[in-house]
């Protein structure tokens, strides 16, 4: 049995919330249904107070990432529970978070209660929500069916963090180890390596070629530091001021995209982000030219989104979705097959979504695969180069003693 944390509307729409201990977190939501209260959220004590809530939400930024999901999941399961859309709104409203979140709840339920469809008040926050979740929002409105419509687009986001959240997690430790390389090289020739030059003057040993190149690197790096970090700093701020232009951005993403090793997979990750979201939109009834649209703004890669610009005017004309990815020549012929299929068979928007579980689980596939690669061959680098540094300091010492004896 485990302490778990939770929040819930009872019958009569007050805020409850405390702790629990039980087997799981479905053995919680249980409990409190049974005891006629709607659950909001349920969390292990020791992760609770982490970011959940609307506080979460603006750390890092307003209605960002996986607090996002968790706004729209409530949201969701208070029109389930048959709260009005404005005082859903309220309960939100009313549970303990920053002030500017309720701030920003507090004008979304003002603007509802005004007459204003939820779309239409999303969309006057001006940038807070993104296109696609209010273009998703407003066809929920149009068909009726704003609650599923809200559970499916809580479920988008959670996917679409979770494919985010583990391209970042793979990342992380090759990260640290190209930093602790780095790190320990500019100890060793910087200060550890000089060290020994006024023993080696002194007992007057000759230096081999191996240990005046490490300390020509060492004394370098000791005197010029500032320069090498005024090239890097200046490399990173010309690279971002070019890829501003909008030429040369795309050319560098469509160089990105045929690199040998990480063009694969940028592109199984960015087909999976946009699969999805056509996936979902088509799935709410947003019709196929608006999806095209939207689906453009998720994607990270320039190429890509010339790519579907391309296709929607290729839709636009009559033609099917797959003939009209098939003619960017960018899109993996996986992915085109089975849309084809989709389309063939009238169910497109399962299909989709179908190309993005596969894609997903291609692009994690292929993350181990890099990173079951990357680990050692930086730390076979690391252990080479730091067995030239030692044997630069061994050989002169070796000379010494064979001089001495």
């Amino acid at each position: 049995m485990s302490q778990f944390h939770y929040r819930a509307i009872s019958s009569a729409g007050e805020i409850l919330q405390g702790e629990m201990e039980a087997a799981s977190v479905d053995d919680v939501i249980g409990r409190l249904q049974d005891q006629g209260h709607t659950p909001l959220e349920a969390l292990p004590a020791d992760q609770a107070g982490g970011g959940g809530g609307l506080s979460g939400l603006f750390r890092r930024g307003p209605f960002a990432g996986e607090q996002l999901a968790l706004f729209t999941h409530q949201l969701a399961t208070l029109l389930g529970a048959g709260q009005p859309l404005d005082r859903a709104l309220g309960i939100l409203l009313d549970l303990p978070e920053g002030e500017r979140a309720k701030k920003l709840v507090e004008r979304v339920r003002d603007r509802v209660r005004g007459g204003t469809p939820l779309s239409q008040a999303l969309e006057e926050e001006h940038g807070v929500f993104p296109k696609l979740y209010i273009s998703l929002v407003r066809a929920g409105e149009a068909g009726g069916s704003l609650e599923d419509t809200l559970r499916r687009l809580a479920e988008y986001l959670e996917r679409a963090q979770q494919l985010r959240g583990s391209v970042i997690n793979a990342l992380i430790y090759p990260a640290f180890l190209l930093v602790g390389v780095v790190g320990s090289l500019v100890l060793l020739l910087a200060y550890v390596v000089p060290q020994f030059v006024p023993i080696f003057q002194d007992m007057q040993v000759p230096i081999p070629w191996i240990t005046s190149a490490v300390l020509a690197v060492g004394n370098f790096f000791k005197d010029w530091w500032w320069l090498v970090v005024l090239v890097l700093v200046g490399g990173t701020a010309a690279w971002r001021a070019r890829l501003r232009d909008p030429v040369q951005r795309l050319a560098w993403h469509s160089r990105l995209l045929s690199m040998r090793v990480l063009g694969p997979l940028v592109l199984k990750i960015e087909t999976a982000r946009i699969a999805r979201t056509l996936g979902t939109l088509l799935k709410n009834g947003v019709p196929l030219l608006s999806s095209l649209l939207i689906a453009r703004q998720v994607t990270g890669n320039r190429a890509l989104d010339e790519s579907l610009g391309q296709a929607a005017e290729q839709v636009k004309e009559g033609n099917g979705l797959s003939l009209s990815l098939a003619q960017t020549q960018r899109f993996p012929r996986l992915a085109i097959q089975m849309v084809q299929v989709g389309e063939e068979a009238g169910q497109l928007d399962t299909m989709l979504l179908k190309v993005a579980d596969t894609f997903e689980v291609e692009s994690k596939r292929a993350i181990d695969r890099l990173l079951a690669a990357l680990v050692p061959a930086l730390t076979i680098v690391m252990t080479v180069l730091v067995a030239v540094i030692m044997a630069a300091i061994l050989l002169p010492l070796l000379s010494l003693t064979s001089n001495i004896q």
